[in-house]
């Protein structure tokens, strides 16, 4: 079975640990370790930015920046439906509304005229999403968000190695929240990272991010326990290092696999623009005028024949019960048809040139 993502780790990661393991120390009571701190440096580099703060998940960074930006109870936040749920969990943790919004049916972003249309007297924030790894066009965005006093909070849990208008993902928000998982073009295991320019906002987030102590036992606001431990910031530099070659594989992979799925015209391919470069954490294709049910069965044939296909996204947040019940139903068009055409292809480092070809032929032949 070929799988739809892998994390690749090596001796170098497995060096990095032990060393840690045996020299210590494993955890630091305020988050900021040597390993740790070291780590959020190599980031705050990779990502353009002066600030890295790192956490224990993707979750807790995306929660942390919610909290930072000041949303509270009452205030709403404006976020796409087609992501993966904690981005609308970090929102409603915060004592926030999730606003959800309608995507563009090209990028799968949130819409800008869809914002727009959103903002209410209320608002405090808006989420995009870099869904599948292309950035959003964070222009507009920011346009908006600067007519109307928003704070943007970027979720860039799947970008790792994009870039916007020449510059990493991420940038041209008060706050972007990555995520650290297994999955991701680059792993600690579990953990995430907020990146920022504001000083203030840095400050508040390693506040957050260890019970709102800046002093041991001298907690000065509410805080969590959201600290990155010094094993994880261990493999987090390994991997940051590797980055780089991880993402320059994916782009090749996918490259490959566009210019073989380019002979039909029943997918409509992932494309990028000069701005916006793809991490291409996943390779999305999308089946034109397709039902749920044609797509399903592609999905089960791709597997028959070894190719560890899925469809992301397939229940938008918005109907989910939790979200349906407690913040009211609203229809989502563009969503909901996404949500039944799309699915994913491998384009890891791990998959081979053949097993491009052979994931290309496979699917073309379906098709």
């Amino acid at each position: 079975m070929i799988p739809i993502n892998v994390p690749k780790i090596g001796e170098e990661e497995i060096e990095a640990v032990v060393k840690v393991i045996r020299s210590g120390p494993l955890t630091n009571a305020l988050g900021a370790g040597p390993m740790v701190t070291h780590f959020e440096e190599k980031f705050a580099r990779f990502a353009g930015v002066k600030h890295a703060v790192a956490v224990n998940t993707g979750t807790a960074a995306l929660h942390s920046a919610m909290v930072a930006a000041g949303v509270k109870q009452g205030d709403e936040v404006i976020l796409p439906s087609f992501t993966f749920v904690a981005t609308a969990e970090a929102v409603v943790m915060a004592g926030g509304k999730p606003v959800f919004a309608d995507i563009d049916p090209e990028t799968y972003h949130l819409s800008s005229a869809e914002i727009e249309e959103n903002v209410t007297e209320n608002t405090k924030a808006v989420v995009p999403v870099d869904l599948y790894g292309l950035p959003v066009d964070i222009k507009p965005i920011r346009e908006i968000a600067t007519k109307h006093d928003l704070a943007v909070v970027e979720d860039a849990a799947q970008a790792h190695g994009a870039m916007y208008a020449g510059k990493p993902a991420g940038v041209f928000a008060d706050a972007a929240c990555w995520s650290l998982y297994a999955s991701k073009n680059m792993t600690t295991g579990e953990g995430g990272v907020v990146t920022t320019d504001n000083d203030e906002v840095a400050e508040t987030l390693r506040l957050i991010r260890t019970h709102g102590e800046k002093a041991k036992y001298a907690s000065l606001m509410l805080g969590y326990n959201y600290r990155m431990s010094e094993i994880q910031a261990a493999i987090g530099v390994v991997q940051l290092e590797k980055l780089p070659a991880f993402v320059a594989k994916r782009r090749a992979n996918a490259q490959r696999l566009t210019k073989i799925l380019a002979e039909t015209e029943r997918l409509q391919l992932p494309k990028e623009t000069e701005d916006q470069q793809n991490s291409w954490y996943l390779y999305t294709v999308r089946l034109k005028d397709g039902v749920e049910a044609e797509r399903n069965k592609i999905l089960e044939e791709l597997e028959k024949k070894g190719i560890g296909a899925a469809a992301y996204y397939v229940h938008p947040v918005h109907t989910m019960p939790y979200y349906r019940e407690t913040f009211g139903e609203c229809k989502l068009p563009e969503t909901e048809k996404a949500a039944q055409q799309v699915f994913s292809l491998p384009v890891h480092p791990g998959v081979s040139e053949e097993q491009v070809d052979y994931i290309g032929k496979v699917l073309l032949d379906l098709l």
